[in-house]
């Protein structure tokens, strides 16, 4: 089966008319994108775009043997003219089936939002599953008593509702081989490379408008990076983009470092804030023992953050105190932190960590600040050299330094 993205961007396209936004003003090129449209095997069209007909024979197809054009979300403005010699759009109610001349049958998918998801299944079997914008599946699993089928690919807002993709990987109707496509961009995403980065981390990606694709061919995959250390000073947005690492992910295991501190009600807002923004169906756990989490099976570790891991590693051997520190406290510490790093380079499961880069500023003014703030460089280096991917996040933009 054979796809062609007549488009892939947000309903008002991208750049948004008349927007004077940054990304707007640097969407150029292949970043230039159509309300998005899908043509199946030049015989089914999903969601009918203003220009389509120009749009297929840009990409090097013709619309004149689409034999159903179906909608999967409303349409604000004027209606959309039909060209010439292309059927009327309809929309599947949810939960039937579709069956065309061309042996291709179309399932409508219920969705949590207004809109209508499409199953597409191929004369010889493959399955392609389309989502409209702002949607995600609802009761995935639910037919078929219980069971659901692996889809070969998956167009959806892998961006605006990651937690869509979560679902599917959750059912087992997404895997590892699974081409998952973002679709509905617009300028609320970020641009260029960082959007290809922040999407292969949701095991994603976007291609521009015009690309046919096919659908079973597993190449392009990307591969989703096991061992992820995120960097950054204070509010520079580190715990947020590995949060975002992880989002399209279920059953995801927040780890964290700093439990609660009695009494201390800024830090209770802290912790507060930072659950709230988690998706519904990550569980927390409060602990510092981060190597057993790392040696057992499980889903996906989030670890937030390594500097109060070592806060309290330090405490643990009185670091700081001199006499303790040079009678085996410092040699007790190496030990903690070579175990860390082993267990994170043994470890199966996929783990984003959290830590402070510190040292770039004021000197601290104490032995003992200048010792932890010497320790937990030493502490990111070691960890870092067991990651994949290491970023660092400077004012909201995460700039990688490795993978």
């Amino acid at each position: 089966m054979e796809l062609t993205l007549l488009g892939t961007g947000a309903p008002e396209g991208l750049p948004c008319p008349g927007c004077p936004c940054a990304a707007c003003a640097t969407a150029l090129g292949d970043q230039v994108r159509a309300a998005t449209a899908l043509l199946v095997d030049g015989v089914l069209l999903l969601d009918l775009t203003p220009g389509a007909a120009f749009a297929a024979a840009r990409a090097g197809h013709s619309l004149g043997g689409v034999r159903q054009v179906l909608l999967s979300h409303p349409h604000d403005g004027p209606a959309v003219e039909v060209p010439a010699g292309l059927p009327q759009p309809g929309r599947v109610p949810d939960g039937r089936e579709l069956a065309l001349l061309t042996g291709h049958r179309v399932r409508a998918v219920a969705m949590d939002a207004p809109g209508t998801g499409y199953e597409v299944t191929g004369p010889d079997g493959e399955r392609l599953l389309y989502l409209p914008p702002g949607c995600a599946p609802a009761g995935v699993g639910a037919e078929n008593g219980g069971g659901q089928a692996v889809y070969e690919m998956v167009v959806a807002d892998v961006v605006g509702r990651p937690d869509g993709l979560a679902r599917l990987r959750a059912a087992g109707a997404v895997t590892p081989t699974t081409d998952v496509v973002a679709v509905h961009l617009g300028h609320e995403v970020p641009p260029g490379p960082e959007l290809a980065r922040r999407l292969a981390a949701a095991g994603a990606r976007a291609v521009p408008d015009g690309t046919t694709l096919v659908v079973g061919a597993y190449e392009d995959v990307p591969d989703v990076p096991r061992r992820t250390l995120v960097l950054g000073g204070a509010r520079s947005g580190k715990s947020v983009e590995a949060e975002r690492r992880l989002e399209a992910f279920p059953d995801v295991l927040y780890v964290a470092t700093g439990g609660l501190r009695g009494g201390d009600t800024e830090w209770a807002e802290r912790v507060r804030a930072h659950r709230e923004r988690r998706p519904g169906s990550w569980r927390t756990t409060e602990t510092c023992d981060l190597v057993p989490l790392l040696a057992e099976p499980g889903p996906p570790l989030l670890v937030d953050c390594l500097s109060l891991w070592l806060t309290h590693a330090m405490d643990d051997v009185d670091a700081w105190d001199d006499a303790e520190w040079a009678g085996g406290g410092e040699r007790a510490l190496r030990k903690r932190v070579a175990e860390l790093t082993d267990a994170v380079r043994a470890t199966r499961r996929t783990v984003v960590a959290v830590s402070n880069e510190v040292g770039s500023g004021i000197v601290p003014a104490t032995a003992s600040g200048r010792r932890y703030r010497d320790e937990l460089g030493r502490l990111n280096a070691a960890f870092a050299a067991e990651c994949e991917h290491v970023l660092l996040v400077v004012a909201g933009q995460a700039l990688p330094l490795r993978g």
